[in-house]
């Protein structure tokens, strides 16, 4: 046995989920694990080339997408969105983030391409939930929770994004979730064509990543894992089964975690990022990617969510080394789902992990903590 194979299966027997696939690829010596099973008590053993649901693991892929417009001279970091994307040129902002939805000033200046691929569009979630800016982003603009997705259109999305102030100015804050969805929809309106369409021939395909998509086909359907949330004390509640909201297209395809994928298909990912962007992205555009853009106080702001880390395009970036399996430098990002994914670039090490079982909040979980710890000593 493995030792990866071990450290999951400890986790199994735990509670921590019913069964795990998990992949290290250090320097090109990979070491894969799948271990119990695809639901609770079940009897259908995890495969290496099950199916899960991303997650916000979809948000560096997302990234991506609206970097390689970028390489191609469609979009500019420093352009306004406002360009594709006119519904949005004119955003005012609440007067302080605890101020009512009504008590607004203009913004200081456009929303650009560059503070959207930050996550620091003035859109999205803060520490402060109870914010009343934040409760029609929930409540009309939020289409993506780990569970079904809401049936709206990105015209529609934008529309009603669109009538939501601001929590913080253009820029000045890291903000969580809602402008890796605005990229999806920026890369469909500047590319001309649906975010999916656009995805799979920029980025999955030229990667081979064959099993990467917004449902699961029929063809796949039964490698899909069911998708479990987090019920009183700590049990797995069904939130969607294998023949359910993944079965089909979305009609909003969500740039944040619409996204369903296997462990080799990330790999793929990462190892191109490793190898500065092969013929997918430029390498300028994955040492952006890559390298935190946050000031030391947003990313103090941004602490229920950054750990030990700063933010690129799309993922975290270790800044510190307080935790073991904290490495500066370090790439990636988790999902609700119970899902996670990084790349290590000073060891060109990329590491995986995708459970069923979804996160009951933003906190990193023990076993995030033992397999990182181990995917990057041992």
């Amino acid at each position: 046995m493995s030792t990866l194979t071990a450290l999951l299966e400890k986790h199994v027997a735990e509670g921590a989920f019913p069964g795990a696939v998990a992949l290290v690829d250090r320097a090109g010596e990979v070491e894969v694990a799948a271990v119990g099973s695809t639901e609770p008590a079940g009897s259908a053993p995890m495969r290496t080339d099950a199916l899960f649901r991303l997650s916000s693991v979809t948000k560096p892929v997302t990234a991506a997408a609206v970097l390689a417009l970028v390489d191609d001279g469609v979009l500019a970091l420093d352009a306004p969105i406002a360009r594709w994307l006119p519904e949005l040129a004119s955003p005012v902002v609440v007067r302080t983030p605890t101020s009512e939805v009504d008590d607004v000033v203009p913004a200081v200046r456009p929303i650009t391409v560059e503070d959207v691929l930050s996550s620091r569009s003035g859109w999205g979630m803060g520490a402060d939930f109870t914010a009343p800016a934040l409760q029609p982003l929930f409540a009309d603009v939020a289409v993506y929770n780990g569970g079904p997705r809401r049936a709206v259109s990105p015209d529609e999305w934008v529309a009603a994004l669109a009538g939501v102030p601001l929590l913080r100015q253009p820029g000045e804050a890291f903000l969580y979730n809602a402008a890796s969805d605005l990229q999806g929809v920026l890369v469909a309106r500047a590319a001309g064509r649906p975010l999916p369409e656009f995805l799979a021939e920029r980025i999955l395909a030229p990667l081979g990543m064959t099993d990467t998509g917004f449902f699961a086909p029929a063809a796949a359907r039964h490698r899909l894992t069911p998708y479990y949330r987090t019920g009183d004390g700590g049990r797995p509640v069904l939130a969607d089964a294998s023949d359910g909201a993944w079965a089909t297209p979305p009609e909003f395809p969500s740039g944040a975690g619409g996204l369903v994928s296997t462990a080799a298909d990330w790999l793929a990912f990462g190892r191109m990022l490793l190898a500065g962007g092969g013929t997918v992205l430029s390498p300028e555009s994955v040492r952006l990617m890559t390298a935190d853009h946050l000031t030391a106080d947003q990313r103090a702001e941004g602490s229920l969510f950054l750990q030990g880390q700063g933010w690129g395009y799309g993922g975290s970036v270790d800044v510190d080394s307080t935790e073991p399996w904290n490495v500066p430098g370090r790439y990636g990002w988790v999902g609700g789902t119970g899902t996670a994914a990084h790349i290590v670039p000073a060891t060109g090490t990329v590491t995986v992990i995708l459970t069923p079982c979804g996160l009951s909040g933003p906190a990193f979980t023990a076993w995030m903590r033992d397999f990182w710890t181990y995917a990057v000593t041992a």
